[in-house]
């Protein structure tokens, strides 16, 4: 088994590389691939240092079984049907093909038999949901298992590491110089902007702000983020006509989306404790009463907190999700596709 990791020096890459490790996943050889800029240097692998290659290398998936794409919609446009050709099978972790009908959008908690369409067709790759869509799908899917999910209405606090290693770091970089003049925090925030630079990776500052805008918007006043929060649990769900009202936003925090939910049902919700139990049971699914990005980042379970009967419906849940979006919402889920393929007999 050779694996291919493309975007290796990224923020989820190096998260794909310590879990190929953690959980010993079956692989004989690894292929690293990264930018041009990134070519030549050395990345450590199973106690060894592996030289990271160019993806535009014409042989950079020569042998490769499966290829694990971490490096940007346009990238995986481009270089992941080149893997396809050369016999792997892809795992990708961005937007470019997770609306095609013949590409399984797969959460492997939740539709991992969605992957045997690549024993009757498809294109030879699976996609891997948004961050945000991901860490809603465990709570959302075990509840639907109980009470017939009929749709649901979600406002996200989405961690800068969603935008990648470059959102992270121009929140830090914003931090001190703003921190530096509480006064202007309080008082006349507008001038406190302009202590730091224009924001290059979020919509604004996001250091001591919210931003509620995540993406270009669409003529309906919804931006990119919040469509696929709706388009991707359909599929995923298999629920074409799921109601979902999304809204979508940054908050300062370096890892761990969080989303509050209420979600419809088609029965009637009797209990608090009936609704947990549904999610005690469901793999990778954490309840516990307030679930913070903090306390789960680097752990590999989505939290559910807040669970209450909502106030005016009695088919209806109120609760709050809390997932590391580098892990599960991004790197987890890619491997654990990889290891059900090879558990399918699918590369």
């Amino acid at each position: 088994m050779r694996v291919a990791v493309v975007g290796a020096t990224g923020a989820v890459g190096r998260e794909l590389r310590r879990l190929l490790e953690a959980r010993a996943f079956p692989c004989d050889d690894v292929v690293f691939l990264a930018s041009e800029r990134s070519a030549g240097s050395t990345l450590p692998f199973g106690g060894a240092d592996v030289t990271v290659r160019a993806l535009a290398d014409e042989d950079a998936f020569k042998g490769v079984d499966i290829a694990l794409f971490s490096a940007g919609a346009s990238r995986s446009r481009e270089h992941a049907p080149r893997a396809v050709e050369a016999g792997a099978v892809v795992v990708d972790n961005s937007s470019a093909f997770r609306m095609d009908p013949d590409v399984p959008l797969v959460v492997t908690e939740v539709n991992a038999d969605a992957l045997e369409l690549l024993r009757t067709g498809g294109r030879g790759i699976v996609a891997n949901p948004n961050c945000t869509t991901m860490t809603a799908m465990l709570p959302l899917k075990a509840l639907h298992d109980a009470f017939g999910l009929v749709g649901f209405t979600a406002t996200s606090l989405q961690a800068a590491g969603g935008a990648g290693q470059k959102g992270m770091d121009e929140l830090l970089e914003q931090i001190e110089p703003l921190a530096a003049e509480p006064d202007l925090l309080r008082s006349d925030g507008a001038t406190a902007k302009g202590l730091v630079d224009k924001p290059m990776v979020h919509a604004d500052v996001l250091a001591f702000n919210v931003v509620p805008l995540l993406g270009p918007l669409d003529e309906h006043g919804y931006t990119d983020e919040e469509m696929k929060l709706r388009n991707e649990s359909r599929k995923i769900l298999a629920l074409p006509e799921l109601l979902v009202a999304p809204t979508c936003t940054r908050v300062p925090v370096m890892v761990g989306h969080c989303i509050s939910i209420r979600a419809l049902f088609q029965d009637r919700v009797r209990s608090v404790a009936e609704a947990i139990a549904s999610m005690d049971n469901f793999p990778g699914i954490v309840v516990e009463q307030a679930p913070t990005p903090l306390a789960y980042a680097g752990r590999d379970e989505v939290a559910v907190g807040r669970v209450r009967l909502d106030l005016a419906d009695d088919h209806a849940l109120d609760f709050f999700v809390v997932g590391d979006n580098l892990l599960k919402g991004a790197a987890l889920n890619t491997v654990q596709i990889a290891e059900e393929l090879v558990a399918r007999e699918l590369t």
